[in-house]
């Protein structure tokens, strides 16, 4: 495999919305995803279909990922989403979001759905899936699903819908309503982490309602590319400069990975296993982690150059 395609942020946008599709490729998020499902009442649905489509295949997006968040398996929209966004976009199409799913066969079902298309169609590219962890049975099966497809490159954590299926009490940021000890959704986050190493594709944190918030959405991108996520949800484009800065390895910390695993290199070749560098043990442990730091540093420098400001 080659690097991964960046996620930093991945920005939400209203597909109904021809203003805001139109501003959506100049925000500098790694991905953009016009949203047909909750961004969209149930009257404009269908009709924000053919917006959706305009907008990926009327603008210039650089290097950005475009996407759509597609409306979940058990709805009447589902169907005809995929059919006619595919149809419309066709390459101008990179990734599909698959909103809360629960088992592997919910994959498989748009799987299928995508291999007939593209091949009707003859486009030149295989669309790419993300598929939402937020049900408590899509937490249950998040391993399973993440190896549901070859087309699944992200799991992505879904705070909000998954407050509803566990039945928590939370605010509307998704936090405890009370004093918790620790990290509420620590668990969750790990869940969702775990299945997609395991799998090999990347990890997604939640959305941050409170865009008016910015140090909580900082604090918030900083843990969770602490945990080892790879990116997160901007659900305004004021966060999209944050999720960027959090999940990108300062050149500070990149240079000290590279002198690592050069060090590390030099003593392997010697036949050394281990050696001592400003007081630390390194080991073959310490060069795999430097090396994580370098491959999310060339993953970050092959997403899109920060956006102009965004509107207050």
């Amino acid at each position: 495999m080659g690097t991964p395609r960046s996620r930093r942020s991945e920005l939400a946008t209203p597909a109904s919305s021809e203003r805001m599709c139109a501003k959506a490729p100049r925000w500098g998020a790694d991905l953009v995803f016009l949203d047909l499902e909750d961004a969209c009442a149930p009257l404009v649905k269908e009709s924000a279909r053919s917006i959706a489509v305009e907008a990926l295949t009327g603008q210039d997006w650089g290097s950005t990922l475009r996407a759509v968040r597609i409306n979940g398996l058990d709805t009447v929209w589902c169907h005809d989403d995929i059919i006619e966004v595919v149809t419309g976009a066709r390459d101008a199409l990179d990734v599909i979001i698959v909103p809360k799913v629960r088992t592997a066969r919910d994959v498989w079902w748009v799987d299928v759905l995508l291999t007939q298309l593209e091949q009707k169609l003859g486009l030149a590219r295989r669309i790419a899936l993300e598929v939402l962890i937020e049900d408590a049975e899509g937490l249950a099966n998040a391993l399973d699903i993440a190896r549901s497809s070859t087309r699944v490159e992200a799991l992505i954590f879904g705070a909000g819908d998954l407050s509803v299926s566990l039945q928590a009490r939370v605010d509307g940021n998704f936090d405890p309503l009370g004093r918790y000890p620790g990290d509420f959704w620590h668990f969750a986050r790990t869940q969702v982490l775990t299945a997609a190493r395991a799998a090999g594709v990347a990890a997604v944190d939640a959305p941050f309602p409170a865009y008016g918030n910015p140090d909580g959405y900082r604090s918030a991108a900083t843990q969770a590319a602490l945990l080892g996520f790879d990116g997160k949800w901007a659900i305004h484009p004021s966060q999209v400069p944050l999720a960027n800065d959090a999940f990108t390895p300062t050149s500070a910390e990149a240079a000290a990975a590279q002198d690592i695993v050069e060090r590390y290199r030099r003593a392997e070749a010697d036949g050394t296993g281990a050696i001592g560098h400003d007081g630390r043990l390194v080991d073959a442990a310490h060069a795999r982690l430097a090396a994580n730091v370098l491959t999310r540093s060339r993953t970050a420098a092959s997403g899109p150059v920060a956006g102009v400001a965004p509107d207050a």
